[in-house]
């Protein structure tokens, strides 16, 4: 077992290694850090809405909170394009095939791209988040450990869009599986909004009246069975707004997409273990 685990850490520390020296993801890592620190200047001012101010801590809350989901979807969109190439490149290249050469199981190779992509990507973004947090705390004085507790929640995000597009670069071109997986996100947040909509008196009201609980239920059905990205990092934003938690369902999205998770990655254990390599 300590072979086995430290064949997939070394595969893992390869795999980071190979990113970070690639010059694109240099560039971008730079231009996602020049974009946070222009959001210094959102903390500094006074606002009012509807005619009445914003206290500091408010106006700090609202900032982080909408500059916390512009990373997370930042890092999920960087996620789908590194891993979209991961395959195809080394197959092509040769080093998967020079890397199965040796004592390395398939298994071990699967999962050392995992891990290192997953760790990569979520030093990246937690370090994006760690800026906004100091940047915070300098200009206002207010400190926000919920902020980063959030950050390593929509960790369980990248980890899907990982797995998902490794899996579907392996039965579809690589910006297909991209293309794919986002639009289940996009779904996944507009079924989000339809949900909340149906839920309202009035469209309970309309849906009596035209006897359409069967179509209802079918509805609610796929909404719950639905990949849950949109809703668990809502969820984990939830905590930088300082919003208390309410009942339990509404941990269901991280149950969700841990669950998705699990599924993901034994299908794509399966199906590379049965791809052919040349």
């Amino acid at each position: 077992m300590s072979k086995d685990f430290s064949r997939v850490l070394k595969i893992a520390k390869y795999a980071v290694t190979d990113e970070v020296r690639q010059r694109s993801f240099i560039v971008m890592f730079i231009i996602c850090a020049l974009f946070v620190f222009l959001v210094r200047g959102c903390y500094q001012g006074s606002y009012t809405v509807s005619g009445q101010a914003i206290t500091p801590e408010e106006l700090v809350r609202t900032v982080s909170k909408i500059t916390f989901n512009i990373i997370v979807f930042g890092v999920m969109f960087l996620a789908g394009l590194l891993s979209m190439r991961v395959f195809g490149r080394e197959g092509s290249d040769g080093t998967q095939s020079c890397i199965l050469s040796k004592p390395v199981a398939r298994w071990q190779y699967v999962a050392g791209k995992i891990i290192g992509l997953w760790i990569l990507l979520t030093v990246f973004m937690f370090i994006l988040h760690g800026i906004v947090f100091m940047i915070a705390f300098m200009n206002t004085g207010i400190v926000m450990p919920e902020y980063m507790a959030a950050s390593l929640l929509c960790s369980l995000n990248l980890l899907f869009v990982i797995l998902a597009v490794l899996l579907l670069s392996l039965m579809m071109p690589d910006i297909a599986a991209l293309l794919s997986v986002m639009l289940i996100g996009i779904i996944g947040l507009v079924s989000n909004g339809i949900h909340a909509v149906s839920n309202s008196p009035m469209a309970q009201a309309m849906m009596q009246q035209q006897g359409s609980q069967s179509d209802s239920a079918f509805w609610k059905t796929v909404y719950y069975l639905w990949p849950k990205l949109s809703e668990a990092q809502s969820f984990a934003s939830s905590f930088i707004s300082g919003e208390k938690l309410g009942e339990p369902a509404s941990i269901y999205p991280l149950i969700n997409i841990i669950a998705y998770c699990i599924i993901l990655g034994a299908l794509l254990f399966w199906r590379f273990a049965n791809e052919d390599i040349v």
